[in-house]
């Protein structure tokens, strides 16, 4: 096998076997493969990508390149969380302790801060004495103790990923979205959990900055850990404006704290919360995400996720004084406010912007060997869609130094707008991926539920909604109409596709279906009947994407093609005339 046959193959557009990704992987990082020539499949991979297969048998070289953890000595389900990355995000240190406090084990590896976004490991390094070097035999112990455990990730987790990161960051390959894929999920699969929850943000101060893209990034995500035997879920999250109030790393600590007594910021509480019932979902501590919530949310009224975190900090050698006084976390010097220069309602807040500046004030790092000043930082007092007066305080920065503190208020002054009309609140929770959903149009399924509610079922009781989107973008609804002779009863996806066509404009002429959805109350989702089937099929490419759901929350994802493979069409209506005629 030689490594010049692989760069021609994939730059030809063609998919890579297993057995030739090993060789790729074992020989680039044994030195075998120079990086001369791992640049050049790198490449050819950006500009042609990978199939599915490709990918996760890829990504799995990736996690088998080193150190795998073995967890079967902690019992249940383990599951892991991973943040592609933003500013404020300090979910980790919330979720923890809320599941540990369910009764759901957590074990964790997180990273440091580069650039604009936070680590973990540097947040909860700013509580006095907090150890993150455990070894994975203390990690294990301690789970098995209290609950939870958080280490910095080793240099022996997915090796080959860093050297091939490193390689990507310097040959313009970094944005190609099965790399991005790979290099996460490798390190997940490597870091031994049952089951994953992945939080793609989307926006501003995130890496992907259209939902699009987040959801092409959280789809290959998904179907890489389904395929490697890890029930894996997205939860794809807003990244316009910073999470919460608190940008930096005592700072952050000291907001987490507020959420685990609930007194916390509401998006911020909202996404925590949002994640951490998909987990406990998985780990099967809960049977549907609502429930999941009320349990959550119950140790946070009664106290026990804050006492939680008390155990989790004394255990790694911290101050766990700090969870009822968090005025011995770090304190910067300088706290310098910016108010508003007008009456009006703030519009933008940049994510990007807030945590670059929050970087230079030494909150991050622009390079790997940068100092970290712990209590640096800014807190926002105003976020998107809020009012504001003249005089009112916005943000204040918490510094080292007056300089700083100035340069980094004047450099925010230039990007926040406040305008003179009220502003609507940013949506945050921005959609949700699991195995076999593919993207799931939340519009739309919601326009079937509203269709199924005016169903007319006096017989049978069971209402069924449907709604498609048309290629220009309008929802038609439909629901099921029963009738006392029961072959005079309509489908609900037949009504809908029947009124699509009268809507249409012009007769004969077929709408031209982007997607369907139906929606039916029932233990699981319900497909159509052979008849709605049929219909589809005359009025839809076979790839059409087709969304079933109850409501109850679950979701099959399917195509017209799939529903019906060997549809009646015109071939066999030619057939049967021309038998007719006895031709």
């Amino acid at each position: 096998m030689r490594t010049v046959d692989l760069i021609d193959k994939k730059r030809r557009g063609l998919a890579l076997s297993d057995e030739e990704l090993a060789f790729l992987v074992t020989g680039y990082l044994a030195g075998e493969i120079p990086d001369y020539q791992m640049s050049a499949w790198l490449m050819a991979v950006a500009l042609h990508g990978m199939s599915d297969t490709e990918l996760s048998a890829f990504t799995a070289c990736l996690a088998q390149s080193g150190e795998t953890l073995d967890l079967s000595l902690i019992p249940g389900i383990k599951v892991d969380k991973h943040s592609t990355g933003g500013v404020g995000d300090k979910t980790t240190i919330v979720i923890a302790p809320l599941l540990a406090a369910i009764g759901v084990p957590m074990i964790k590896m997180s990273g440091r801060g580069l650039g604009h976004t936070g680590g973990t490991i540097d947040k909860l390094e700013s509580i006095p004495g907090f150890r993150t070097d455990l070894s994975i035999p203390e990690m294990v112990a301690q789970v098995q103790r209290i609950g939870v455990a958080l280490a910095g990730q080793t240099a022996e987790l997915a090796p080959a990923d860093k050297r091939i990161y490193a390689l990507r960051d310097v040959t313009a390959t970094v944005e190609s979205l099965p790399l991005i894929a790979s290099s996460v999920m490798s390190k997940k699969l490597a870091s031994g959990a049952d089951a994953i929850v992945l939080d793609v943000k989307v926006g501003d101060g995130a890496f992907m900055k259209t939902l699009a893209d987040a959801k092409r990034l959280a789809r290959a995500m998904v179907e890489i850990g389904n395929r490697a035997g890890r029930r894996t879920v997205a939860v794809l999250s807003s990244m316009e404006q910073p999470l919460g109030q608190a940008i930096g790393n005592a700072l952050e600590i000291a907001e987490a704290i507020r959420v685990l007594q609930g007194e916390g910021p509401q998006d911020l509480t909202a996404v925590c919360l949002a994640l951490a019932s998909e987990m406990a979902v998985l780990a099967g501590a809960a049977d549907h995400v609502k429930q999941a919530q009320e349990m959550l949310q119950a140790v946070i009224v009664d106290g026990r996720a804050l006492a939680k975190l008390r155990s989790w900090i004394a255990a790694q050698g911290g101050d766990a004084a700090v969870v009822d006084d968090p005025a011995r976390l770090p304190h910067a010097p300088v706290q310098r406010a910016w108010t508003a220069p007008c009456d009006g309602f703030v519009k933008e807040l940049p994510a990007l912007a807030f945590g670059s500046a929050a970087m230079r004030l030494g909150a991050g790092r622009a390079k790997k060997d940068d100092i970290i000043h712990p209590a640096v930082g800014i807190v926002l007092h105003k976020k998107i869609g809020d009012a504001v007066g003249a005089g009112e305080a916005v943000f204040t920065v918490h510094a080292v130094d007056q300089p700083s503190a100035q340069a980094c208020i004047d450099e925010l002054a230039q990007v926040i707008q406040i305008v003179e009309k009220p502003v609507d609140p940013l949506p945050l929770l921005l959609g949700r991926i699991q195995a076999g959903t593919g993207d799931v149009d939340e519009d739309l399924l919601a326009a079937a539920q509203a269709a199924r509610n005016t169903a007319y079922v006096p017989y049978s009781g069971f209402a069924v909604g449907a709604a498609l989107r048309l290629a220009d973008g309008r929802i038609i609804q439909g629901a099921n109409i029963e009738n006392a002779s029961y072959g005079l009863t309509n489908c609900a996806e037949r009504t809908a596709m029947f009124t699509a066509l009268v809507a249409n404009g012009e007769a004969g002429e077929r709408p031209r279906i982007a997607e369907i959805a139906v929606v039916a109350d029932a233990p699981e989702p319900v497909s159509p009947c052979g008849a709605c089937r049929q219909v589809l099929a005359e009025f839809c490419p076979p790839e059409t994407p087709v969304v079933l759901a109850n409501l109850q929350g679950d979701v099959l994802r399917t195509t017209v093609g799939s529903l019906l493979p060997g549809a009646f069409g015109a071939k066999q209506m030619v057939y049967t005339r021309m038998k007719e005629a006895d031709v």
